[in-house]
């Protein structure tokens, strides 16, 4: 629960703020402990749009918790303590409220004499990455704080980055295809039916091209709110299927694995996501099996994801992963596997898997860049003929009854 509160520091300084507590009881305790007089406290009720973005948890974007990692790993590393770190770092997000309560909550937390790692397990205002957290907590035992929150504020860095690449990548396209679409559509639902009239006047036989371009314009003018609707209701339909269902995910993302040279681009960028966290947490101490689970869990692919999660289970029983996977029903890329036995043999799991994300990254990279150098002509020879034979299909009968 949030609770609202004015009152005055230890300094005398008044102050307004807000306070995440689990009853009004621990709210004033918590208050105590940061020797500040409330004058007044109250559970938090915000106006409906303020309502609407504290309802739920707020997810840092990746750029946002680097940029963070990175920070605190700054201050810790130049001898200042994590309560301190934190008290710092909160004077930078005066201006987002979710953030500003989040650190703060940790703070007190940390005041309390709870651990970093407990501290933000424990609070409920933001949505954090299980590897993140997990990360955080052998760290911490380990001694190794800072130069773990580098190593995270990395990973997330590049993994926005990457992110970023790719929407941009398929940008163009994606904007290519909509026109493209919308052009055709509205030629064929409006301009195309105008033109028709001219025709019905002609004593002559239509050629084929023409027949076909005027029963697509008349079904599309007759069906134009019943197309929008049904592309509406598909789209929101699946959207709830991929969310509720896991038997449709399931069965969509197995589905993506096996197109051509998409299937392929997509397995890789999996591969070497997981590869990048578990070269991560492999680092940081934490224990192997759990190391799986944990890099699994980030997957958005949920063939990989369980097949990874499968193949922990067998880890357990005492399997070699590399063994598991090359075992299980669903094939991978097998110079991954192959990778991963090999860094199994030599003890070197963490230096090949960091190999193996740089690779398939690159690798990606590459094949993503060669796609759309393809992509752009082939869209523009789609745009340019469909219009094209819509227009050639329109004349046609005007020079051959001028010709007539």
């Amino acid at each position: 629960m949030i609770f609202k509160f004015k009152g005055i520091d230890s300094s005398g300084k008044g102050l307004s703020d807000k306070i995440e507590a689990a009853s009004l009881v621990e709210a004033k305790s918590k208050l105590k402990a940061k020797k500040i007089i409330y004058q007044s406290i109250s559970e938090d009720t915000p106006s409906f749009f303020e309502g609407l973005e504290f309802s739920r948890k707020y997810k840092i974007p990746a750029k946002e918790l680097s940029a963070l990692s990175r920070e605190l790993s700054m201050y810790i590393r130049s001898g200042i303590s994590i309560v301190s770190a934190l008290k710092i770092v909160q004077t930078h997000y005066q201006n987002n409220k979710k953030m500003a309560l989040f650190l703060s909550t940790v703070s007190t937390h940390l005041d309390e004499g709870k651990n970093f790692f407990t501290a933000l397990d424990t609070q409920s205002i933001v949505i954090l990455p299980e590897f993140f957290k997990q990360s955080i907590k052998v760290s911490e035992s380990g001694g190794i704080l800072d130069e773990v929150l580098l190593e995270l504020s990395r990973f997330l860095k590049e993994q926005d980055r990457i992110n970023k690449e790719i929407k941009g990548a398929f940008a163009y396209p994606s904007f290519m295809i909509i026109i493209s679409l919308l052009m055709i559509s509205f030629m064929l639902a409006f301009v195309v039916p105008q033109i028709t009239g001219i025709f019905e006047s002609m004593d002559q036989e239509l050629p084929t091209a023409t027949k076909v371009v005027i029963a697509m314009g008349d079904f599309f003018n007759d069906n134009f709110t019943t197309i929008l609707g049904l592309i509406f209701v598909f789209v929101s339909a699946f959207m709830f299927f991929m969310k509720k269902s896991h038997v449709f995910a399931y069965a969509v993302h197995k589905l993506i694995l096996k197109l051509p040279l998409f299937g392929e681009i997509a397995q890789k960028s999996e591969l070497a996501r997981f590869s990048y966290i578990a070269s991560l947490l492999v680092r940081s101490g934490v224990p192997f099996v759990q190391t799986i689970n944990l890099s699994a869990n980030i997957l958005n692919n949920l063939v990989l994801k369980e097949l990874f999660v499968g193949a922990s289970k067998k880890v357990v029983e005492g399997k070699l992963l590399s063994n598991a996977l090359n075992d299980s029903k669903t094939k991978i890329d097998y110079a991954f596997i192959q990778s991963i036995a090999l860094g199994e043999e030599t003890s070197q799991v963490e230096s090949v898997l960091t190999n193996v994300s740089e690779l398939y990254f690159e690798e990606n990279r590459d094949k993503i860049s060669t796609l759309l150098t393809l992509l752009e002509p082939a869209l523009m020879l789609f745009v340019g003929g469909s219009i094209g034979f819509i227009v050639a299909a329109m004349l046609l009968p005007i020079f051959s009854m001028s010709v007539g």
